[in-house]
């Protein structure tokens, strides 16, 4: 046997089946715990509504919630499918870090995927102070480059394989792979700024960086090769100066204010 409620609305009557109202009850709960959950984010997190945790039956009217929320102006949109609670300041809203934007395509499953590079390190390594919303991520392998919100995503590829503990060696080989177009700055900057992150090094990361430095371009191999042995002597940076033309000039833009050997022939 069926059971409604009737209902007398405006001089109409409505029958409303107990299935019915125990779905808008569900529906409305699910719309509190939604809530709760989205307030309990600190802010300037990125999620999907994959991060709520309800049942995957439940994800078309979670969506709905979400999309709602954001054109109330609770939570930002920052792409299709992704969200954020703005972090508030005096000076307005704030836009998520670039890491947080992209933290999808760095780490999946607790796996180390890519790792960010660019302008955004750059500025960390202090090398620069430009800020861009391009965001460049290294990886293995070849990925097409795609948009997400206002921001530009560019996919570097890395041949080495990333791990968690050699991505700030990366992001220095980068650096010095860039050296030439690093914006607001010269290559000599750079030169000196670079070579001070590698003088704080350990013994096993100086070791490390030269190993990684071995299946980067040659003039990135020369300008690292210059480095090492400016701080740790001939022997050191023999291992690079061997995997390149004797008779190339590597066309970098320094003078001889900062470089201290012709070994690797750069001008």
């Amino acid at each position: 046997m069926n059971f409604c409620l009737v209902l007398w609305l405006k001089n109409e009557t409505k029958y409303v089946s107990l299935h019915q109202i125990r779905n808008a009850i569900a529906i409305m709960l699910q719309s509190k715990a939604i809530e709760q959950t989205v307030n309990s984010f600190r802010s300037d997190y990125v999620f999907t509504y994959r991060d709520l945790g309800l049942p995957p039956e439940s994800s078309a009217n979670v969506i709905r919630k979400l999309n709602r929320m954001a054109d109330s102006g609770v939570i930002q949109r920052l792409s299709k499918g992704r969200f954020y609670k703005p972090k508030q300041t005096m000076f307005g809203s704030l836009k998520p870090s670039q890491e947080e934007v992209v933290k999808d395509l760095l780490e999946k499953d607790g796996q180390i995927i890519g790792y960010l590079t660019g302008n955004s390190i750059f500025g960390q390594l202090g090398l620069t102070t430009q800020i861009s919303n391009i965001i460049e991520i290294g990886v293995n392998g070849k990925k097409n480059n795609t948009r997400r919100g206002s921001f530009t995503i560019r996919f570097v590829q890395q041949p080495n394989v990333i791990t968690r503990n050699n991505i700030p060696l990366l992001q220095v080989l980068d650096a010095i792979k860039n050296i030439k177009s690093i914006p607001d700055t010269t290559p000599d900057k750079s030169y000196n700024r670079i070579r001070a992150i590698v003088q704080s090094l350990d013994v096993r990361s100086v070791e490390l960086i030269i190993k990684l430095a071995l299946k980067y371009n040659p003039m990135t191999r020369a300008v690292t090769g210059a480095i090492v042995e400016d701080l740790y002597g001939e022997e050191k940076a023999q291992v690079l100066r061997d995997t390149l033309n004797p008779i190339t000039i590597y066309k970098v833009g320094l003078t001889k204010k900062v470089l201290s050997t012709n070994n690797f022939r750069i001008v």
